[in-house]
């Protein structure tokens, strides 16, 4: 993967578009493609070329999105907009998108008709628009009055389940497997992402910083109407909701005001409120994998939800 990020000129262009992707990652996404493949009884090698696009692709939203967020840290390293300044940063966003077709075009797995490597085409596509809607509505929740659990969930499947879908598509889709296996496949993926998020937001607060890769609590100052925040807001005590109020979109709050907040989370029940609907989430999952014959990939592929729940960072 990173052999595709490296080019002559200019050399800047390629350090920040390997910046990221450099300072490790968990790869599920990747690995998730893989494992969809072989679930349907394709050789997972075959998918390696068109999972590896697709974790540059999900590497592309990060380098924006912390454009966006302002963020300084990522896995634990500076961000690449930090590093090499936000217009550079843009650009290697750019790059790495560009380089998921590339790759996709020039390294469509063996025995794959064209009209797959059409539908891998097609299901990619569809994952990045329906992502930037997600990323877009996010951002406007921050400043909205009023979010409905509802209104976030429709926004983290856009957000991260859209992608969690292409990849276990596309993976089957390389895999030859029928429409019915890749239609339960990406419901699989759609569900699971929405948990993994989910779980990714109490993280945002419950984690060890240094595990998580990025400031404790940066969420809250950034104002995400995150599960936990849109619970604890309708159903908080008056005490409980002004110390959230402190600090929610409080970009300047300091840290006690930030570890007072996420008390005031805990105690209105909220965190264990997101914690139980993730889990609802994944046992939707698990019901749609179960449309699958049995496998060991297909029991890796539960296995990788579980994981997503039941995480520490």
């Amino acid at each position: 993967m990173l052999g595709e990020l490296r080019g002559d000129r200019p050399a800047a262009l390629y350090e920040a578009s390997r910046h990221l992707i450099e300072a490790g990652g968990k790869r599920l996404r990747p690995y998730m493609t893989v494992k969809a493949c072989e679930a349907v009884g394709g050789d997972p090698v075959d998918a390696v070329p068109y999972a590896a696009a697709l974790e540059l692709l999900h590497n592309f939203t990060l380098v924006h999105d912390d454009v966006m967020d302002h963020d300084d840290l990522r896995r634990g390293r500076p961000t690449v907009h930090v590093m090499f300044g936000v217009p550079m940063a843009i650009l290697a966003g750019d790059l790495l998108f560009a380089k998921v077709y590339d790759i996709m075009a020039r390294h469509a797995p063996r025995g794959v008709s064209p009209a797959d490597v059409v539908r891998s085409f097609d299901s990619t596509t569809q994952a990045t628009l329906t992502l930037c809607q997600g990323q877009a509505l996010d951002m406007e929740f921050s400043d909205a009055n009023e979010v409905s659990e509802d209104d976030y969930v429709f926004m983290v499947g856009a957000k991260t389940g859209a992608l969690f879908r292409a990849c276990a598509q596309v993976g089957a889709i390389v895999g030859g497997g029928s429409v019915e296996h890749v239609e339960a496949l990406g419901r699989f993926a759609w569900d699971a992402g929405i948990a993994f998020q989910i779980v990714d937001d109490v993280l945002g607060l419950t984690a060890d910083e240094d595990a998580l890769g990025k400031p404790v609590g940066s969420d809250i100052r950034e104002g995400k109407k995150t599960l936990v925040v849109i619970y604890a807001l309708k159903h908080s005590e008056k005490q409980h909701r002004e110390a959230l109020l402190r600090a929610l979109g409080v970009e300047d709050a300091d840290d006690d005001t930030i570890v007072k907040a996420v008390e005031a989370l805990r105690a209105s029940g909220s965190i264990q409120h997101a914690k139980d609907t993730a889990k609802r989430y994944m046992d939707s999952a698990y019901v749609m994998l179960e449309r699958l014959p049995d496998s060991d990939a297909k029991r890796d592929l539960r296995a990788l939800v579980d994981y997503f729940v039941k995480r520490e960072y």
